[in-house]
């Protein structure tokens, strides 16, 4: 069996970034005249009225303090509260292909390779922004690969759970490189309108280059990864092509992500970390073995519960560190990006783990080792 390696990695990030400061002045100036349209209703009853929101409260509720996205003024604007995306024509790459390709080419770049070094393109998101043709097969022909691409999609696993998949097509033989894409363009998914969640999600794509261990000069050994999924209704999503066959149709409210938060909280922090200190004890490494933790940037308090459950002691920043403050919620790029981040300052042999966890429930781990240049 050959080993796999990650190379590179590369980042794309819209140009525009949202504050809390600039989401709460939209989202108050409409639920103040959301009130005061169903006055009636409220003053009989009939209705609660909306509840206003502040930076402090989504600071503190997640650690977030902007985002990126791919339309600011469609999201700051109080009639539509939402990104507005220009529909392109069948023969202009998707807007999910040109954030990936962009993702991916500077990967290819910090590595010193070139398209024809790579055999096949995998895109895994929490979404798509199309069935078919294939995000992955659309990246791969702008870059002129001459091999295979495929698309898939773990919900907020999706990053690591593509990277798993990219080791072992590596290991089998399958492929000599293959670039890991994780487009995540999340700011459709939201209801603005929403105080519990319209400020959790951005927009960012993400990309790794796996290669054959033989092949490459430095980079990350892969010493170990493991997958888990338990079916919950948790964290949701009901958009899809079958709305439009539903009877009656759906509001289109009702096609947003949606989630119970503190049930997501307390179910998940612990299945993680006990996946996490299973895996290194199967491995017969310690947690003082790990020296980052490269965890899914979905929540401050999770990310700190579980981190502390994972080390058993007090730890520094750099030994877990966070993004939201800048990213917001990347969904299944979080912990890539994390990784991409913050993972200089290694010394060859020494070792870092990246997790996801999410929508599912689903959780995928690597455990990386860092080679000798």
């Amino acid at each position: 069996m050959t080993n796999a390696v990650i190379r590179s990695s590369g980042l794309w990030t819209p140009p525009e970034s949202v504050s809390n400061d600039e989401l709460v002045a939209c989202y108050n100036n409409w639920v103040e005249r959301w009130n005061r349209d169903n006055a009636d209703a409220i003053a009989s009853g009939q209705t609660e009225p909306k509840a206003p929101s502040s930076s402090g409260f989504i600071e503190k509720a997640s650690g977030i303090k902007s985002r990126y996205t791919i339309d600011k003024a469609g999201v700051l604007d109080i009639d539509r509260m939402r990104p507005q995306v220009r529909r392109r024509a069948d023969d202009e790459i998707s807007v999910m292909a040109e954030a990936g390709l962009a993702a991916a080419r500077e990967a290819l770049e910090r590595a010193g390779r070139d398209p024809a070094d790579v055999d096949g393109v995998i895109c895994s998101a929490t979404t798509m922004q199309r069935t078919y043709p294939c995000i992955a097969i659309e990246i791969q022909h702008a870059l002129g690969i001459d091999g295979f691409g495929y698309d898939m999609s773990v919900a907020c696993s999706s990053g690591t759970f593509g990277l798993i998949n990219a080791i072992n097509a590596i290991e089998t033989g399958q492929a000599r490189s293959i670039l890991l894409v994780t487009p995540e363009i999340t700011t459709p998914q939201l209801n603005f309108r929403d105080r519990d969640s319209h400020f959790i999600f951005g927009d960012v794509a993400v990309a790794f280059l796996i290669e054959r261990a033989d092949l490459a000069e430095g980079g990350w050994s892969i010493l170990g990864s493991r997958m888990k999924t338990v079916y919950s209704n948790n964290i949701r999503s009901n958009f899809g092509f079958m709305n439009a066959c539903e009877n009656p149709e759906p509001a289109f409210e009702d096609r947003y992500f949606v989630q119970e938060g503190r049930k997501v909280f307390k179910e998940v922090c612990p299945m993680v970390a006990e996946l996490i200190l299973d895996q290194l004890q199967s491995m017969q490494l310690a947690a003082n073995d790990m020296k980052r933790l490269w965890l899914h940037q979905a929540n401050i308090n999770m990310n700190l519960m579980i981190a502390r459950k994972v080390f058993d002691r007090e730890f520094s920043e750099d030994e877990a560190p966070v993004i939201l403050d800048e990213f917001a919620n990347t969904a299944g790029a979080g912990s890539l990006v994390a990784f991409h981040r913050h993972s200089d300052g290694f010394a060859p042999g020494e070792k870092g783990l990246l997790c996801s966890f999410g929508a599912g429930y689903s959780i995928g781990s690597v455990i990386v080792e860092k080679r000798a240049a």
